[in-house]
């Protein structure tokens, strides 16, 4: 089966496991240092990187590797992975109600209804439910 990865990077990698898998029902494919990990949903591989991360052999990591002018990769930002739901309301109650932070309420958009999650670095997560046949992939 053909996988997408998307990397994101993140503060702290056991937390980020602990939000993907306890909450959006990823499965932990790897976790060979404690600056990375990999993570599955599907046909998406999620790769997570620590800033300034290093291999078992204290040597830096690749995804959370700094620049040659030493600038570090941070998390955050707008762009986001979309995971569809069925009932996004319902799934964006029971986050709420485990703590997880919402940047928004659920909202209507033109293909269906979605809502905004952040994972425990502040990366988000858009949690997506189809309206529209063509939507739902």
């Amino acid at each position: 089966m053909e996988q997408a990865s998307v990397r994101y990077i993140v503060n702290d990698v056991d937390a980020a496991i602990g939000f993907y898998v306890g909450q959006l029902g990823f499965v932990e494919v790897m976790h060979p240092a404690p600056g990375f990990a990999m993570l599955s949903r599907g046909a998406l591989r999620l790769l997570l990187s620590a800033p300034g991360a290093t291999d078992l052999n204290g040597a830096p990591g690749g995804g959370g590797r700094a620049l040659a002018d030493g600038t570090l990769p941070v998390p955050g930002g707008w762009n986001r992975i979309s995971l569809q739901v069925a009932d996004v309301a319902a799934q964006a109650a029971g986050l709420q109600a485990a703590g997880v932070p919402l940047r928004s309420s659920v909202v209507q958009g033109v293909g269906g209804r979605q809502v905004l999650v952040e994972d425990p670095s502040g990366n988000l997560v858009e949690l997506f439910e189809p309206i529209l046949p063509p939507a739902a992939g």
